[in-house]
């Protein structure tokens, strides 16, 4: 008899040390309550005992968390509607208040991140969301971040991850590309004979000045026209050439001898 109440009582002392025993990982913090009330803060990483069916002790991770923002309906401040979603990477630096100002930190910051996403985007244009997305991280970061502040939650960094836009703004997008292409290249033309009528000017300034170099001009050309194995090949000769003939000749039009 003896016995078997011994091996009771020991029984009853491993459940309770069991269940007194608490193991917090490293990445890990416990919050600890003794009839309701926080005590000492946060504990861990380690080993814990706790006082059975009096102390109760929450984990709280302090990992960072990557929490996808699901995709909002936004209308921007020059009424286009799109589609935009982001990334959010936050974590918990302070346990007692993850765990005691908020119910679920995770499910809070997710709602909240959705409302300041779409709060933020509304106020740009579409122009400005697609070009400067790093401003509106910053400006969503910064006031996700005060928000959490009193939850014990750091937000590291937001993240618009992709902007849906409809498909006629995005064909009137492709052809005001297309126009701005046009344009470009007609001024790029517009360049390059600006610069060509320069250089055929200083070139006619070159030969008036310097009339041989008009032959050497035409020999050149008909050397390059040569190396193409033509069978035919024409070759200019410039009319100041038969001013010696028609001199000869007498040639009412020329001007004779002295």
């Amino acid at each position: 008899m003896g016995l078997i109440s011994a091996l009771v009582v020991l029984f009853l002392l491993l459940v309770v040390l069991a269940a007194s025993v608490r193991i917090v990982q490293e990445y890990e913090r416990g919050v600890i309550f003794r009839l309701g009330r926080v005590i000492a803060g946060a504990k861990g990483p380690g080993l814990f005992f706790i006082i059975p069916f009096i102390d109760r002790m929450v984990k709280v991770n302090l990992q960072t968390v990557t929490m996808n923002v699901p995709a909002q309906d936004v209308i921007t401040r020059d009424n286009v509607t799109v589609r935009v979603d982001a990334v959010i990477y936050f974590k918990v630096v302070e346990s007692v208040k993850a765990t005691v100002n908020v119910q679920n930190y995770l499910f809070a910051t997710s709602q909240f991140a959705q409302t300041t996403l779409r709060s933020v985007c509304g106020t740009a244009d579409l122009d400005e969301l697609l070009a400067e997305r790093e401003r509106l991280n910053g400006q969503i970061q910064t006031i996700v971040d005060e928000k959490t502040e009193d939850w014990g939650i750091k937000v590291e960094s937001v993240e618009i991850k992709d902007v849906a836009l409809p498909g006629e703004i995005q064909r009137a997008m492709g052809r005001q590309a297309e126009a701005e292409r046009d344009r470009r290249a007609k001024i790029i033309n517009a360049e390059g004979e600006f610069q060509a009528a320069a250089k055929l000017s200083q070139a006619a300034a070159v030969i008036a000045e310097h009339p041989i170099a008009y032959q050497l001009r035409m020999l050149q050309t008909v050397t390059e026209v040569a190396a193409e194995k033509n069978s035919t090949l024409v070759l200019p000769i410039p009319i100041e050439l038969l001013g010696p003939f028609r001199s000869a000749f007498g040639d009412p039009a020329s001007p004779g001898p002295g």
